[in-house]
């Protein structure tokens, strides 16, 4: 059986985390790491109480959290995968990710979003926006086929490593596609929906600075990373 790591960040997420943590233990997950970012309530406290093992990122930015609880995981990990700390994403289609992984059918799974049934509200208008247009460039760019921008995806350790990620903020997740895509790795996408957030307010979709921000982000990082990869090509 391969070892399975996830990784949460998360930001004052006390309503939520102490279950979403208890979900994905329980989808034989061999250790949870909890990244957080600074919360100014109980989250890390709560994440702990569930027998995940948090760290603290004091920096702010997406990326920097994945990329702080990446460098905290077991010798032995074999996939990794990472999800929302704030109950939207259906744990319980972890074992799935993984098991995808496991049989050898793909080294990166991603669970859409906008697939699958999706509880009312539980989606902003920009963020199917942005699935809509992120899935339209990787697809022009790079042949992929993937329908949204999802947290929620599984990929091999060893794989990860390879890719050389860099961004640090809310381009985290569209870097992951694109250098997934690019490197050709095989690839799979599963219908997982969406729920609303158990408590606490979006980041992104519930703050309009918040979701230009990341909007901005997201669209600088195509236009770099393209770029960056088509001269990598190159050489």
């Amino acid at each position: 059986m391969p070892v399975v790591s996830a990784i949460i960040p998360c930001l004052d997420e006390e309503a939520a985390i102490g279950q979403v943590v208890t979900a994905v233990l329980a989808q034989d997950v061999n250790e949870v790491v909890v990244v957080d970012g600074g919360s100014r309530d109980r989250t890390a406290q709560r994440a702990e109480a569930a027998g995940a093992r948090v760290i603290v990122e004091p920096r702010r930015g997406y990326g920097r959290a994945i990329q702080a609880g990446i460098a905290k995981l077991r010798d032995d990990t074999d996939i990794v995968v990472f999800l929302d700390g704030d109950g939207s994403d259906p744990a319980e289609f972890v074992s799935e990710l993984v098991r995808l992984i496991a049989a050898g059918q793909a080294v990166f799974v991603l669970g859409s979003r906008v697939r699958g049934p999706r509880e009312p509200g539980s989606l902003a208008p920009q963020q199917l926006i942005a699935a809509r247009v992120g899935g339209l460039l990787l697809q022009l760019a790079y042949g992929a086929r993937f329908t949204d921008l999802s947290p929620f995806r599984a990929i091999r350790r060893d794989e990860l490593g390879r890719l050389g990620m860099k961004e640090e903020t809310y381009g985290w997740n569209l870097e992951m596609l694109m250098r997934v895509a690019a490197a050709r790795l095989p690839a799979m996408e599963i219908a997982v929906g969406q729920r609303c957030r158990i408590g606490g307010v979006s980041k992104v979709s519930g703050n309009l600075g918040a979701g230009v921000k990341a909007a901005w982000s997201i669209s600088t990082t195509f236009v770099r990373l393209a770029l960056e990869l088509r001269a990598s090509q190159r050489r």
